[in-house]
């Protein structure tokens, strides 16, 4: 299994069927601002036409997205978030996470799983999600940052990221699991990893404030810069702006773009967004009613394929 780069040619997209502020994730996700979502009118409307205009976007510039409709029973308000529930892989393993919240559990679908395996190579399904008898959790690339290149992955601890499952799940895939803490600014673990780090193919996007234990941040950091990797560090004010929830995808013409919201986009600084230019096209629409009613930014709406695309003759 070799990966030229990190970034996938194949996006798929859950275009949501019953948008709204879900409870049960709120208990640790404090990028949901519940005040705001208060004083918003037609919220489902408006978080569908972002979605929409979004698409309409990425494949103007060139990013092939497959849209799967989500069902209005049963309901899913943070059915716009496949990557949790699933991951693919180049040697044709498509994999089901465990998820904490109750109702997100819904959201893995077995009509999706068959439509990728009848459009792509699906070799082995590894389905995790019995875990969840156990209150055991890993959801998906929420939890686990791939550097395929190079197999090695990272993860923050945290209620939704289970220690022992994550290196027992790195073992079996033939990765390295990098561990660490990661809090916010009052000290609470971060829920997901995809919200402090991004890993693109020739950079990464970190908030290194928020890995409290010094050993660990430059054990983090140190990886990164063995790798040559090119190390774009926010503040934490620029992590609320979703910086980190960024993701690259590669386009149908084989180019690099790195795609996020508008408000993680005008959160970067100059000198950042110069950086990220000289490696990868910096592509984003307004993403507002999705990020604050849900808490996940642009790289939660993405689930990337790897899969081979079935050859029919």
């Amino acid at each position: 299994m070799h990966y030229k780069h990190n970034s996938s040619n194949h996006i798929l997209m859950v275009r949501p069927a019953s948008f709204g502020f879900n409870k049960d994730t709120a208990v640790d996700n404090s990028f949901q601002n519940f005040t705001e979502v208060e004083h918003l009118d037609n919220i489902e409307e408006k978080a569908l036409a972002e979605f929409d205009q979004y698409v309409t976007y990425l494949r103007k510039n060139d990013i092939d997205v497959i849209i799967v409709d989500d069902t209005p029973e049963p309901y899913t308000p943070d059915a716009l978030f496949p990557n949790n529930w699933f991951t693919t892989h180049q040697d044709g393993k498509l994999i089901l996470y465990p998820m904490k919240p109750l109702n997100r559990r819904l959201e893995r679908r077995t009509d999706v799983v068959e439509m990728l395996e009848m459009c792509f190579h699906v070799s082995d399904i590894i389905d995790l999600s019995p875990y969840e008898e156990k209150e055991i959790f890993l959801e998906g690339t929420g939890s686990i940052i791939f550097d395929r290149v190079n197999k090695i992955a990272f993860a923050c601890r945290s209620h939704r990221t289970n220690e022992i499952l994550f290196k027992d799940h790195m073992k079996k895939l033939g990765y390295e699991g990098i561990l660490f803490d990661s809090v916010d600014e009052e000290g609470k673990p971060i829920y997901h990893t995809n919200v402090m780090l991004s890993i693109a193919s020739d950079f990464v996007v970190i908030c290194g404030a928020s890995i409290p234990n010094v050993e660990e941040r430059k054990l983090v950091l140190d990886k990164f810069s063995s790798l040559g990797k090119e190390i774009i560090d926010v503040t934490y004010k620029q992590l609320k702006d979703f910086t980190c929830n960024v993701l690259e995808v590669t386009n149908l013409k084989e180019e690099k773009t790195l795609t996020m919201s508008t408000r993680a986009f005008n959160a970067f600084t100059e000198e950042q967004k110069n950086k990220m230019g000289e490696y990868v096209q910096l592509l984003h629409s307004p993403l507002d009613i999705i990020e604050t009613v849900c808490g996940g930014g642009s790289r939660c709406m993405m689930a990337e394929i790897y899969l081979h695309e079935q050859l029919y003759v």
